[in-house]
């Protein structure tokens, strides 16, 4: 049975029992039985203990914006919304080997030169193994304060005790706490930990950064609860076969989801990419068929990129669809449009689609690119190579115009391109300085493009 309490309206005080006047303040009359929080089993509810009042402000009040400490890293700043925010927590994915621990690292000497208290724990190397690391990229200079340490515990009294400003957890999978009776990785020993760092950067002003493994499907291995408990999830992509790395803002409670830092792997660690479209088409020669170049945007920044494609006769009887780089239910799409509102049959020939350079695109405003890209190879055509496409394709056949279509004809016209294939109804400002030329529908684009239709 819960247990009866009162409290005063004057002053708030509680008693077990009712009087005529509140010992607290010395009012009369004011002392009234408490009606509880909530019902039920005193073990599975709140009962009728009460919290403190919270403070509450309205929509109207204004509050400076936190103060943010750029790394020098441009690419960085820019995924991160213009700086470190302090008392973050940012979360890092990736697959193994592609860099994240370089990037880190690099990211670490550079807040710590600008002034940041840096700490580095790493759960996976040994500090030796770190060391080495840094003076290969030239960082053992940096003022960076390193551990090896897997107990969270004692990261976290570290922590207290040293009062970073900034602190680099590698990775969040191999920290363990001594309350959670299972291995380290295991789903509640992260989200054990990841609470315990996220309530700590709030509380104490500390910005941390924890690295996390991928699964095969490229998701941040562990519980999604993990991602909504962090204020910023970054993806550090790549192929590694490419040089390029593209970090990647997939959540960020503090700037703008979906922006980008471009990435070079070189042999004394990731240099910015300060032009990405003139590096994604850097190894693009003479005009052939199944080559378009697409203008996207990715996140607030216009990226041209390579769409290669190849269409060649099967030997099977099922024909094959492979996508590197874009969705493959998308490109299923494409293709069923193409034969059945265009009349071009696609039956008995392989596919292949590939984003050059290691890019993975996902706007729905490739699809003209795309289909501009399937048709060229199928038809031994070549584009003209001063031309960029992009638009959406609906079910019916019709183009949908892009978003920001100004900005992706200013990038292109900067890269020395001279003609563009959009989409009817965007926003093309003064045109960008290009010959545009304007399709009503996907029909239209075949005639006009390939004579065909």
């Amino acid at each position: 049975m819960a247990k009866t309490t009162f409290s005063c309206s004057a002053c708030g005080a509680s008693f077990s029992k009712w009087s005529g006047r509140c010992e607290g303040c010395g009012e009369w009359n004011t002392i009234s039985q408490d009606k509880g929080l909530s019902t039920g089993p005193t073990s599975k509810s709140l009962g009728a203990k009460r919290g403190q009042s919270i403070i509450l402000t309205d929509l109207s009040t204004e509050e400076t914006p936190p103060p943010r400490t750029l790394s020098g890293m441009g690419e960085l700043d820019r995924v991160l919304g213009g700086g470190l925010v302090p008392a973050s927590a940012i979360l890092v994915g990736g697959d193994p080997g592609i860099g994240k621990s370089t990037l880190l690292l690099q990211a670490a000497a550079q807040f710590a030169r600008s002034g940041l208290k840096t700490l580095y724990v790493s759960g996976e190397e040994a500090s030796a193994q770190v060391r080495m690391r840094a003076k290969r990229l030239g960082l053992s200079d940096a003022p960076v304060q390193l551990a090896a340490e897997t107990n969270l515990r004692d990261i976290l009294t570290t922590l207290e005790a040293e009062k970073p400003q900034l602190a680099i957890i590698d990775s969040i999978q191999t920290m363990w706490a001594d309350n959670v009776d299972s291995a380290p990785g295991s789903v509640s020993q992260v989200r054990a930990a990841a609470h315990e760092l996220t309530t700590f950067a709030k509380r104490h002003g500390v910005s941390i950064v924890m690295v996390g493994h991928v699964t095969k499907e490229g998701q941040i291995a562990g519980p999604r609860v993990v991602e909504h408990m962090v204020d910023t999830v970054l993806y550090f992509e790549g192929e590694r076969g490419h040089q390029f790395r593209i970090l990647r803002a997939v959540k960020n409670r503090f700037g703008p989801a979906d922006e980008i830092g471009v990435f070079e792997m070189t042999g004394g660690g990731l240099a910015e990419v300060i032009n990405p479209s003139a590096l994604f088409l850097s190894e693009r020669g003479e005009p052939s068929p199944g080559s378009v170049v697409f203008a996207g945007i990715e996140g607030t920044r216009p990226v041209l990129v390579e769409m290669q494609a190849l269409v060649a006769p099967s030997p099977h009887s099922q024909p094959r669809r492979t996508v590197v780089g874009w969705d493959g239910g998308r490109l299923a799409m494409i293709l069923a449009v193409l034969e059945a509102r265009c009349g071009i049959p696609f039956a008995g020939l392989d596919v292949y689609l590939n984003v050059a350079g290691g890019m993975k695109i996902s706007e729905p405003a490739a699809d003209l690119a795309v289909a501009a890209a399937l048709l060229s190879a199928r038809e031994d055509a070549a584009l003209p190579a001063d031309t960029v496409v992009f638009g959406e394709i609906s079910l019916s056949g019709a183009l949908r115009p892009a978003p920001q279509t100004e900005n992706r004809l200013k990038e292109a016209q900067k890269l020395g391109f001279t003609s563009a294939i959009a989409p009817a109804g965007g926003k093309t400002g003064t045109g960008g300085g290009l010959t545009l030329k304007r399709p009503a529908d996907l029909t239209g684009f075949v005639g006009e493009t390939f004579g065909a239709g």
